[in-house]
């Protein structure tokens, strides 16, 4: 799967454009080295649990396996600009504050039910704050359109965050593009007419 693909996949996903997806496409900064970046263990290892309750294990491994919460430190360190990266991380506390207030403990100790019904609140919840801050900027982008001048709106909700960069993380790992996609390492000819049955995987490249 190219690049351009998978950013209008997790656009329709998620109701909004990849977060840093023009670097994305671009190439990010690679100064993050393993061990570093802006995220701690712990919050690496928080935001694998809570990308394997949004890609669980079904006959592929889930978004866990393909280590999306290292994937995530990466990317946030090196394609987020600073007041992306300030949501994102008090994001993590807000999202740790929603399991103590909901159930009394934390994320990783969660049952798989009580996880889906945390991010499906939350799925909620990003939905409603995203649909007000873009229709708070609606404005202010088409000024900045007139004037061609470049636009930099407030950053989505955290769990957008997570979601996106979840997808982004799986399908572009080892994993979620031999195993959850097609691959073909090699690609021959194009073929417009090539057989499709209904439950194919998506071609990878």
């Amino acid at each position: 799967m190219e690049r351009r693909e998978l950013l209008k996949m997790i656009a329709v996903l998620t109701g909004g454009a990849l977060i840093g997806g023009e670097v994305f496409l671009s190439g990010c900064k690679t100064s993050t080295k393993k061990g570093a970046g802006l995220l701690s263990a712990d919050n690496i290892a928080l935001l694998d649990e809570v990308g394997d309750t949004i890609i669980p294990v079904t006959d592929t491994p889930g978004a866990k396996a393909a280590k999306v919460g290292e994937f995530m430190n990466v990317y946030v360190s090196d394609c987020y600009r600073a007041d992306q990266q300030k949501a994102f991380t008090e994001g993590l506390v807000a999202l740790d504050k929603a399991c103590d207030k909901q159930f009394g403990k934390d994320f990783t100790k969660l049952s798989p039910a009580e996880r889906t019904t945390l991010l499906t609140a939350l799925e909620a919840e990003a939905k409603a704050y995203n649909q007000q801050v873009t229709d708070k900027e609606k404005a202010a982008k088409e000024q900045a359109k007139k004037e061609m001048k470049e636009f930099y709106g407030a950053p989505l909700h955290y769990y957008t965050m997570i979601k996106q960069l979840t997808l982004t993380g799986y399908f572009t790992s080892e994993i979620g593009m031999t195993k959850a996609l097609r691959l073909l390492p090699v690609p021959g000819k194009y073929d417009g007419a090539y057989p499709y049955k209904k439950g194919d995987k998506a071609w990878a490249i």
